[in-house]
Parts: C-alpha cells; sequence; structure tokens
C-alpha cells in the first residue's frame, strides 16, 4: 500500500429519489457503518443490496483496506438503501482508481455508479393525483 493511501479520504455522494447519501471512506481494515451502526445489522435484503459493492470489489481488488461510514439522510427505506449503494460504490471506485472494479460494477449492475434520475411528478392543479382527471359523465 502506498504511503499517500493512509492519509487518503474520499467523500462521493448518491441519491434515490428523496433520499441523500454521503460516504467518507479512509484507510482502514473493510468496515462499514450506516448512519454510526454496522452495516451488518440492518435488515436481510438492506444488507446484502448494501453489501453488493463490498462482494465485488472483494473479488475484484482481493483484500479491502479501506473503513467507510455512509449517512443518509431522506426519503424512505428502500431509496436510501439505494442511495447508499451508490454512494459506496462511486466512494470504492475513486478510493482504489481500479478500471477493473469499474468495468465489474457495470456489469453487474448499471445503477452501483449510474444515478437513477426519476422523480415523483408534481400534482396538477384542481387534481388529488398526478396524472388522474376528474370524471364527468356528460348527462
Amino acid at each position: 500500500m502506498a504511503i499517500e493511501n493512509k492519509f487518503k479520504k474520499i467523500i462521493a455522494s448518491g441519491k434515490r429519489k428523496a433520499s441523500v447519501a454521503r460516504a467518507v471512506i479512509v484507510f482502514g481494515n473493510g468496515k462499514v457503518t450506516v448512519n454510526k451502526k454496522n452495516y451488518l445489522n440492518l435488515h436481510l435484503f438492506d444488507k446484502l443490496r448494501i453489501s453488493e459493492p463490498i462482494e465485488i470489489a472483494k473479488h475484484v481488488l482481493g483484500k479491502l483496506e479501506f473503513d467507510c461510514a455512509i449517512n443518509i439522510r431522506g426519503g424512505g427505506d428502500k431509496g436510501q438503501i439505494d442511495a447508499a449503494r451508490l454512494a459506496l460504490a462511486k466512494a470504492i471506485l475513486e478510493f482504489t482508481g481500479s478500471q477493473e472494479l469499474k468495468e465489474a460494477y457495470l456489469k453487474y449492475d448499471r445503477n452501483l455508479l449510474v444515478a437513477d434520475v426519476r422523480r415523483k411528478e408534481a400534482y396538477k392543479p384542481g387534481d388529488s393525483k398526478a396524472r388522474s382527471k376528474r370524471q364527468s359523465s356528460k348527462r
């Protein structure tokens, strides 16, 4: 490990719907926390979603030599997990600088590196939903 990596600190962000996640990566031994709690304490499927970029990085690079702290705000549970996953993958990629890892992420799931920009559509004036219109009977 190069000496400059021991003091390197990378900050990356990810968004999904109304959720915003910020991942901070520093040199370490592979510890990942989500909102100051170990990610292994999350629900099963949330834990598996967060671990995808970590497992791919382990497979491509071998040993993980960083610690990551992810802070998430806003949105719902699943949106927060997807935002955290995106921020984590972007941070790992920037920390390692590996082109092989980038190709592995894109081959596995493009949403690991590219944000899903879909947002909720605005309500229209006089209606209760974004798309539904008032019914009329014409009688």
